[in-house]
């Protein structure tokens, strides 16, 4: 083979090097560490508890500061670290080897590492190689290229002089050159690198609601601080008053619901991990259950990439025992190699290994292979022919070899069903020699004995787990690069029906309006290039579905990374798996259905803990209100507001792990507002008059009797002092905000009750419900609260005082405001009221 030319010289090298045309592509878009970390850590939100925090130490409030800041602190601390593990993870994504190149500089051979080529360079590939940048081969060679990695289609294919090489692909056989025409980030591997590499945050549904409403919560707590503040002022109250009371208002925030989702992803990624996929990116756990299209490459994800014999068809009245010994012979026969075809058939059929004379092994661009040899045990020689009937045509007899003949009808017939075609053809002479004078194959004149139907092997689960989505409302398509045909046939095998495939062709010749309806419409697709994969996973999330892809190759990355949820068969390319939200262990395809049902578990549980927060939250804000309108003091202490977590948050953690994995409910925010709205209203009514009762009772008793010894000693653990002017005010409202502090904490645990009834007299709501873990969740958390307030010290972190006014007037609150709200859900008050309902 001959040398096409000199290569470049130095000075040309030097000349490209400083245009920047070097095989090297930038890590653009990646943040460093402490730009990560400032993101996280400095948040609208976290900014405001800082500011406080920060007030309340210098003020020396240590348990204040703490109670403040400290669940924002955790939340930065974990969307940090789980940034920093996905950026370290793009980084080190490398989709080529980084074994040297062989490339002509100067007229001499030189061995370059592959990010010092440049632009023009002439390299030289041999068996074993891959190619690492783009460019047309060049002289007189003839190479065997694998572009499965790039394109899907396992079927090498023969380049020369003039064909275009795709950094990516690995040459089989041959030996050539080729000119580096496109290099670093111009080239195929280095744009599908910068794709890999690029950073995208996609929130799901349910995490942009609660953000929304965080925002909405975090705008009305601002006009109230503003309000009160400046009242503050007016009044000349003290600067730890006014610091603790922005305490308070910013512990209304439900940031306890971004801890809640980020421990329920976790728990539930541990739960999928078991059932055999692995969860990359940590809200996939819930995006999984949102997915309502669903997209999925056919070779390597549906298909295992192994063949099987599906059926051998005999001809001319061949003996079958006999055709199966003898094809089995000669694939046994055949130097062994990695072809699916020799695989499949050396496991499937009998015989043994002939005594080879000649070979003709196996090639992409013959379509066939032959073996002359004898049997072991002294059979006559025989040469036998396997291959494509287009390609064995011309040695065929001619009743054979007309397109209208039983043979062709027969192949037409399993080749619609889907199935891999050969014919299985001996020579007429045994002796005929495969090869011409000059050393090319050649076929010898052939009689055929059989059809050889062969099948891709469908993964176990597949036909299961599809059947089982589509029941949930999932719609299904395959998009492959293969022949629509032989996609539209493995569809049916898994039950898959649908219009007529589609091929990529025609798509691309679609206008836009047309493109969009195919794809919602299309089930089936052929022929799809991984450019077009990526622009049809684009139209379908424009026109709403929330999709998700599964893949296996680098052609499937830029998919993957466009669908809402990417997701990578284990045994797929290694980058292909890093890019992915979702790898499939062990190739577990049946691990999809339970990974979906999980998410719909969390999401059905953080639904229900954010009925309860917001609840809390929103009777918390109207009972401010209320109280400032009274002009009765600020009812809530800084500690006062931790009992949220014990109320609200360890309850919600608990019922999300409990929860069925019901489907997510279309009007969530509508749902949440019949719930949030009474609740709130209900119990802000009665909490007010709670804490107003309790208020004008201790300041009208107080001062005209004699205070018992052990209540006036618990006034003092909280710095009151009986002669001080303010005490009566002061021992008001500590007394009243207590009792508040009480009935707002019962009444969150009832609500609990309420959204899961395991009784008829909690159903206003919602129906009775199976489930009794709640009840037994609510028993316990309220003896744990009984012990709250009757142990002194546990009494005192949370400013409560032990003072039996407030126990009775809570007690007395307690049953009509049951009753009320139970009113409210069983017969849609405030729809009736609104005038959206008109039945009971």
């Amino acid at each position: 083979m001959s040398v096409p030319a000199a290569g470049l010289t130095s000075a040309e090298v030097a000349a490209a090097r400083a245009r920047g045309e070097v095989n090297r592509v930038a890590a653009a878009g990646s943040r460093g560490h402490l730009s990560i970390l400032r993101a996280n850590l400095f948040t609208l939100f976290n900014n405001f508890l800082f500011a406080i925090g920060l007030t309340l130490l210098s003020l020396g409030r240590t348990k204040d500061a703490l109670v403040s800041v400290g669940l924002g602190l955790l939340n930065s601390l974990i969307g940090t670290v789980q940034e920093i593990r996905a950026k370290q993870k793009l980084d080190r994504l490398r989709l080529l080897d980084r074994a040297p190149c062989t490339v002509i500089r100067d007229g001499l051979e030189q061995q370059v590492p592959p990010e010092d080529l440049v632009r023009g360079d002439l390299i030289r590939i041999t068996a074993g190689d891959q190619v690492v940048v783009d460019g047309p081969v060049a002289g007189d060679g003839r190479l065997e290229v694998d572009e499965s990695l790039l394109t899907g289609e396992a079927e090498p294919v023969i380049k020369q002089s003039g064909d275009r090489l795709l950094s990516g692909s690995l040459c089989l056989s041959g030996t050539g050159f080729h000119i580096a025409e496109a290099v670093g980030a111009r080239s195929n591997v280095g744009t599908l690198t910068t794709t890999a590499r690029a950073r995208t945050v996609e929130r799901t549904p349910l995490q942009r609601r609660i953000d929304f409403i965080v925002r909405l919560i975090m705008l009305t707590v601002a006009l109230m601080s503003a309000a009160i503040l400046a009242q503050a002022a007016l009044k000349g109250l003290s600067l730890v008053r006014v610091v603790q009371t922005a305490a308070v208002l910013s512990g209304l925030v439900p940031y306890g619901l971004f801890f809640l989702i980020t421990i329920s992803y976790a728990v539930g990624a541990a739960t999928i991990a078991r059932r055999g996929a692995l969860i990359q990116r940590i809200n996939a756990v819930e995006s999984l259950c949102n997915v309502d299209v669903l997209c999925t490459d056919k070779t390597g994800t549906l298909t295992t990439g192994a063949l099987r014999l599906e059926h051998i068809e005999i001809l001319g009245g061949a003996d079958p025992a006999e055709v199966r010994r003898l094809l089995g012979a000669m694939v046994r026969s055949s130097t062994p190699s990695r072809n699916a075809t020799i695989v499949a058939l050396a496991g499937a059929l009998p015989g043994t290994r002939l005594r080879v004379e000649e070979e003709v092994p196996f090639s992409p661009e013959r379509r066939w292979s032959a073996v002359r040899g004898a049997g072991p045990a002294g059979e006559p020689p025989g040469c036998y022919v396997l291959g494509a009937i287009e390609s064995l045509r011309a040695a065929l007899p001619a009743d054979a070899a007309a397109s209208g003949g039983r043979l062709h009808a027969e192949a037409a017939t399993l080749a619609g069903q889907g199935l891999r075609v050969l014919l299985f053809a001996v020579a007429s002479d045994p002796e005929a020699d495969l090869r011409a004078a000059d050393g090319e194959p050649r076929l010898p004149a052939l009689r055929p004995l059989a059809l050889v139907a062969l099948v891709e092997e469908i993964r176990s689960g597949v036909a299961e787990t599809l059947g089982e989505l589509r029941s949930r409302g999932v719609a299904v398509k395959i998009i492959s690069g293969d022949d629509p045909r032989t996609v539209a046939a493995l569809a049916r095998r898994i039950g898959i029906e649908g219009p007529e495939a589609r091929t990529g062709a025609d798509l691309e010749a679609m206008t836009p309006e047309a493109f969009g309806e195919a794809v919602a419409h299309g089930v089936v697709f052929g022929r799809v290039t991984p450019r077009l994969k990526e622009r049809m996973l684009a139209a379908l999330r424009g026109q709403g579905r929330y999709t998700a892809m599964i893949g296996n190759g680098v052609n499937d990355i830029p998919s993957l990374k466009t669908a809402n949820v990417g997701i990578a068969m284990g045994s797929g390319n290694s980058v292909a798996r890093d890019v992915a939200d979702v790898i499939l262990l062990d190739d577990a395809f049946e691990a999809i259905a339970p990974a979906q049902r999980e998410g719909r578990r969390i999401i059905s549980g953080i639904t229900t803990s954010m009925y309860l927060y917001l609840a809390r939250v929103s009777t918390s804000i109207l009972v401010i209100i209320g109280v400032a309108i009274l002009g009765l003091g600020f009812p809530y202490e800084p500690a006062q507001v931790a009992l949220v977590l014990f109320t609200v948050g360890l309850p919600t953690m608990v019922l999300t792990a409990w929860a069925p994995p019901t489907a997510p409910e279309p009007g969530m925010i509508g749902s949440l507002a019949r719930f949030v709205v009474p609740a709130a209203l209900v119990t802000s009514i009665f909490g007010v008059a709670v804490y107003a009762g309790l208020y004008q009772l201790v300041r009208a008793v107080l001062p005209s009797t004699q205070v018992p010894v052990g209540l006036l000693a618990r006034f003092e653990q909280f710095g009151l002092v009986r002669s001080d002017t303010a005490f009566t005010d002061q021992a008001a409202t500590i007394v009243a905000q207590t009792g508040l502090s009480v009935f707002t904490s019962v009444s969150a645990f009832a609500l609990i009750l309420f959204l899961v009834p395991p009784w008829r007299m909690f159903a206003g709501w919602t129906t009775v419900q199976p489930d009794k873990r709640p009840a037994a969740l609510v028993a316990v958390l309220m003896a744990i609260f009984v012990v709250i307030l009757i142990a002194p010290p546990l009494a005192n972190y949370f400013s409560l005082i032990r003072d039996p006014a407030a126990f009775l007037a809570v007690g007395a609150a307690f049953p009509p405001w049951f009753c009320t709200l139970r009113l409210f859900w069983r017969y849609h008050l405030l729809e009736r009221v609104l005038g959206l309902h008109d039945e009971p």
